[in-house]
């Protein structure tokens, strides 16, 4: 999971600590700068922090990261990087970081993209039927 998404899991489980909640808001505030406060990233996060247990806000905001590109910008990379080492002072710190990067599952979407053309098979003696009977009716096979 990339510095990004990590640091904020870990921040929005620590938020009652004034050292992370001011380590979380700097970085929120970084990218509500950069990305705009109506971006789909800042979306993803506005979203995760009303339901924080919630999977698949978890991956979307990893989708978005990646998406915006988010990674590439080190100031940002500070700040995440800067919120890790204040949870990770704290006791047990270390754990709530490994918890939730263990926690997240991606479907990449080649994957989707793989299962949903399996879910929709072919009736090729259907197929072959037709070949046979020389109907020439024009048809898509994905």
């Amino acid at each position: 999971m990339d510095t990004i998404t990590t640091a904020i899991l870990a921040g929005l489980a620590g938020l009652s600590k004034d050292a992370i909640k001011d380590s979380y808001n700097a970085l929120k505030s970084a990218l509500k700068k950069k990305f705009g406060s109506g971006s789909d990233l800042i979306d993803a996060v506005d979203k995760l922090e009303k339901k924080p247990e919630s999977e698949g806000r978890k991956t979307t905001l990893q989708e978005e990261v990646e998406i915006a590109k988010v990674n590439d910008d080190p100031d940002i990379i500070q700040l995440a990087q800067d919120l890790l080492e204040k949870i990770k002072e704290e006791p047990e710190g270390q754990q709530i970081i490994t918890q939730h990067i263990s926690k997240i599952k991606l479907c990449p979407p080649a994957a989707a993209i793989s299962k949903a053309r399996r879910a929709w098979v072919w009736p090729l003696t259907s197929f072959k039927s037709r070949q046979e009977t020389g109907d020439r009716s024009t048809f898509w096979v994905g």
